[in-house]
């Protein structure tokens, strides 16, 4: 049986090695599906190609989320948001959880906030661009991070202390850094929305706070949790694409100079970024019976991890997937999920990253990178933590 060995995928340093996309391709090349023996998760099946991935996202009945929906919390840990929030629940529950959240990053919605978004990222690089050298990383950290507590209504003075939290919730190099970082910003959370049960507002957290499953309102608690992996997740993932992209982008700068001569969409290039970063590494999900994924016996409670970043680096799916094609069409990535999980803040981060890439392409020549890059130690959002840059104005 093929096991991954001698290529530790939930390693966060191998993420960030040169002779990875070599690595993970001949691991993909020997079998779709591996078994990996974690050093904090036990045994679990990695999935490497794109069209196991995508059986896998796609069949909630066989491959639940209700376990977890992400490694790291421990050989035989269950989370504790298991079956109350949206990501660590299948349909029909997962529906009723995401009903609430929906209005606030449909389409729809996001098309009437793209001018505030638009202004917003414009204003950020304007400051980006006086001070001349930053860390790029914490530049476009704050337009995510406004962006969302202008949803949650979120007071300007607590901002700095939710993106602090966000980040050792996310990015803890342990299960218990995590944790301590969830159980920082769920107290905030559960003052505010007990604050606007009494006293609704037209914001995210008054929306989940009033809304009813049944003839009932949801459980305070499970408000909380969802609003708790709502934050982290819009905060962080927009975070690390932004901040990965914009690296990519200045070690192949023919493609920004592409984009600045308006020769390739940015729709279509932020698909493409999002496909080549996959920031969001990997999904998890636990099978609920016994099944068979590209001929390996699959057992009621293997865990099963999805790599997103192998599977958008298949060439059975992808032309030419080791290169930057900016105008790739189709562009089928997996960077934003798919199925019932598909991330619901998709066209919101879609439209925050296309009005930052936007404001620097209208504002910035050339970015140059003045020191080394940190990346981050996480398999969860791989990332960058530090990106120092020296930007010369248009």
């Amino acid at each position: 049986m093929p096991t991954t060995t001698a290529v530790d995928l939930t390693d966060p340093d191998l993420w960030a090695r040169p002779d990875t996309p070599a690595l993970v391709a001949e691991l993909r090349r020997e079998s779709a599906v591996h078994r990996t023996d974690t050093v904090d998760d036990g045994p679990v099946w990695s999935v490497l190609s794109y069209r196991h991935s995508a059986e896998v996202l796609r069949n909630a009945a066989v491959y639940s989320s209700e376990q977890g929906s992400l490694l790291g919390a421990g050989e035989g840990n269950v989370p504790v948001g298991s079956g109350r929030m949206m990501a660590l629940t299948d349909p029909p529950r997962h529906r009723e959880l995401r009903a609430p959240a929906n209005p606030f990053f449909s389409p729809g919605a996001v098309r009437g906030a793209a001018r505030g978004i638009a202004g917003l990222a414009a204003s950020i690089v304007d400051r980006a661009v006086e001070l001349g050298e930053v860390d790029l990383v914490d530049a476009v950290s704050a337009l995510p991070l406004s962006v969302m507590c202008d949803l949650l209504d979120v007071p300007e003075g607590d901002r700095e202390m939710v993106e602090r939290v966000c980040d050792v919730a996310f990015l803890g190099r342990t299960p218990e850094e995590r944790r301590a970082g969830h159980q920082q910003l769920i107290p905030y959370l559960l003052h505010q929305v007990m604050l606007r049960r009494s006293d609704p507002r037209d914001d995210l957290i008054s929306k989940m706070a009033t809304y009813r499953v049944g003839g009932r309102l949801l459980p305070i608690e499970d408000v909380v949790l969802n609003l708790d992996n709502i934050v982290v997740g819009g905060v962080q993932t927009v975070r690390h694409t932004a901040a990965m992209g914009l690296y990519t982008l200045v070690r192949h700068p023919e493609l920004w100079r592409r984009l600045q001569r308006g020769e390739v969409g940015m729709d279509s290039a932020l698909d493409e970024l999002l496909r080549w970063t996959s920031v969001g590494l990997h999904t998890l999900r636990t099978a609920s019976r016994d099944t068979e994924l590209d001929g390996r016996t699959i057992r009621r409670g293997d865990r099963v991890a999805v790599w997103v970043w192998s599977a958008n680096r298949d060439p059975e799916a992808f032309d030419r997937p080791e290169e930057i094609l900016l105008d790739r069409a189709p562009n089928k990535h997996l960077a934003l999920g798919l199925g019932a999980h598909y991330c619901v803040g998709a066209p919101l981060a879609k439209a925050e990253l296309g009005g930052l890439f936007t404001a620097l392409l209208e504002r910035v020549a050339v970015i140059e990178q003045t020191g080394p890059v940190v990346h981050n130690r996480s398999i969860i959002n791989f990332g960058l933590d530090r990106f120092p840059v020296r930007l010369t104005p248009r």
